[in-house]
């Protein structure tokens, strides 16, 4: 197969290496002049992932038109905050029918879209998937055993998919629920800043494990109202993801959130990081769409009261411990 990357990341350039690994030609796209530089010269990611090498059949790009013409699957792995502007850019070389898997997090503040939803809108007439799941970049590129989920509104697309990225230790299921697939591996990220918080705070594991799971029931609560599927919730998707970026030293979200938590405002920690913190880009849109299905997040309301109104870290822990009382689950009642 002949596989196009639109986006040279960290994430980018671990599933490139995967599908080559598999024996398909990939090009590999970037609109940073860097990158492209740091890529053509060593052959590996230095910045973000060093020591791995770029196998033979993997070729740089910095023509998008070159990247898109004439593939089987082009995926989109840039970062969530431009996957529009490059879905505009590669319209025209886009043709209608393409298969396209978005690998990105991320929803859209302002119109509350998914990733997948903002191709779809751009690029309508083309087959939109998606991949996610508890995956981190440095892990995969290096051969560690993961597992991932495609979401696709047809079998045989995601099928298709499913053959093109699965091997010895890079497992990939399918499921048809794309909207869980992608609110799941979204807000997650802004639960990763809090739980990030929690350790900067140094709270505790107990702290950590009842942010965890409180905020799962937030995304679940959400997706189910969005149409989502609680099996989906419960997955890859959203409780492999949240838990590995929750936790890991790799996941940004958590760096940031780390960050914060120490002192650092929320500028001075994506400086920091150097990378995108996806969960700062979803903050506001999972508050929006809390707020335009009826649905309790206090959690993600705690998140954008710090983030965008100068809330100190420790007050926010505080309000979310001192709220009204309530049952765990409102559905269970005593006989």
């Amino acid at each position: 197969m002949k596989i196009g990357f639109l986006g040279a990341g960290s994430w980018g350039t671990a599933l490139a290496v995967t599908v080559a690994k598999n024996g398909h030609d990939v090009m590999l796209w970037s609109a940073i002049e860097d990158e492209l530089n740091i890529l053509r010269t060593h052959r590996e990611h230095t910045e973000r992932l060093p020591g791995v090498k770029l196998p033979d059949n993997v070729y740089i790009e910095g023509d998008l038109k070159k990247a898109c013409e004439d593939k089987d699957l082009i995926v989109f792995s840039v970062a969530s905050p431009y996957v529009r502007s490059v879905a505009e850019q590669a319209k025209d070389y886009i043709p209608e029918g393409q298969k396209i898997v978005n690998v990105g997090k991320g929803i859209e503040d302002g119109t509350f879209k998914t990733l997948s939803e903002i191709i779809e809108e751009v690029l309508p007439g083309r087959v939109v998937c998606v991949l996610s799941g508890p995956s981190h970049a440095e892990e995969v590129v290096k051969g560690v055993p993961t597992t991932v989920v495609v979401g696709a509104k047809s079998y045989d697309s995601a099928v298709f998919i499913q053959d093109i990225f699965m091997n010895e230790v890079f497992r990939v299921y399918t499921s048809p629920d794309i909207i869980g697939i992608e609110l799941g591996g979204s807000i997650k990220n802004v639960i990763a800043l809090a739980a990030g918080m929690v350790d900067g705070l140094a709270l505790g594991d107990n702290t950590k494990a009842a942010l965890m799971t409180r905020g799962l029931a937030e995304i679940s609560r959400l997706g189910i109202a969005m149409g989502a599927k609680q099996e989906t919730i419960s997955g890859l998707s959203g409780i492999g993801d949240l838990i590995v970026t929750c936790t890991s030293e790799h996941s940004r979200n958590h760096t940031a959130g780390y960050l914060m938590g120490k002192g650092y405002t929320p500028d001075e920690a994506m400086k920091e990081v150097k990378q995108v913190v996806e969960g700062v880009y979803s903050a506001k849109a999972a508050l929006g769409l809390a707020k335009k299905y009826n649905v309790e997040m206090p959690i993600v309301e705690q998140i954008n009261e710090v983030l965008f109104n100068n809330k100190p870290v420790k007050d926010a822990c505080k309000d979310l411990f001192v709220r009204d009382k309530k049952s765990e689950y409102s559905a269970l009642s005593w006989d």
